[in-house]
Formats: structure tokens, sequence, C-alpha cells
């Protein structure tokens, strides 16, 4: 079986080592915080928003794929069951839209990578 590139997608070696990355960054966002894909590709200073949400569709479900979002603070369509259940949980700040949907209110979820505040974890 031969490797073939596919424009617009890095070859197969280099892939797996970017979502890698992408998945780590997931793994660092705090419960009831999110960051947007383009605040995890420029946090890699890598890439850019529809890499890392390939990177999350494709991979993603092994780490907490709600924390990762657009930045309009939609849901993501045909998982926003699933990504409330995790929201109330973790209590992520939700906004009530005009339409009636539930969104994230980005303003106070997105999380800047600082670390939290607070006594440190020893």
């Amino acid at each position: 079986m031969s490797e073939q590139s596919t424009p617009g997608i890095p070859d197969l070696p280099e892939y797996p080592e970017y979502v890698e990355r992408v998945l780590e960054v997931a793994e660092q966002i705090p419960p009831g915080r999110v960051m947007t894909y383009g605040d995890v590709a420029e946090w890699l200073d890598e890439g850019g928003p529809r890499q890392v949400g390939r990177a999350m569709a494709l991979y993603g479900a092994a780490v907490p794929w709600w924390r990762v979002v657009r930045a309009d603070g939609v849901l993501l369509p045909g998982h926003e069951r699933r990504a409330l259940e995790h929201y109330r949980v973790e209590a992520t700040p939700l906004r009530t839209a005009a339409d009636g949907t539930q969104r994230l209110d980005m303003r106070r979820a997105r999380w800047d990578g600082a670390p939290a505040e607070g006594p440190a974890h020893t």
C-alpha cells in the first residue's frame, strides 16, 4: 500500500503528530471552560480552525470534545444533547439565543490557556 498526499491534508506521517497535539490541548481545557477551533490552532501556532475541526471530528471522541467549539457558541450539530449534558454537569456558562436555542456564553466560558487560579496542586 503506497502513501499518497491529499491536497490540504498533511502527509500521513505528520498528521498523527498534529492530531496528538490538538488532543493534548483539548485535554488541558478545564471543566466548565471552552476553546474555539481557532484558539486551539493559535495555541499550537500551527494549522487553522478547519484542521483542528478535522482532527477533533476524526479522533476527538477519546477527549473532552465538547470543550472545543465554534467561535459563535453554537453547539455542534448532531451532538447538541450530549454536549448540553456535559455543559450542565460542568457548569459551563450557557445563554439562550433569540431563537430559543441554547448556546455557549463565549464571553464567560472561553478559556485563554492560563493556569487556573487558586491553590496549586502538589
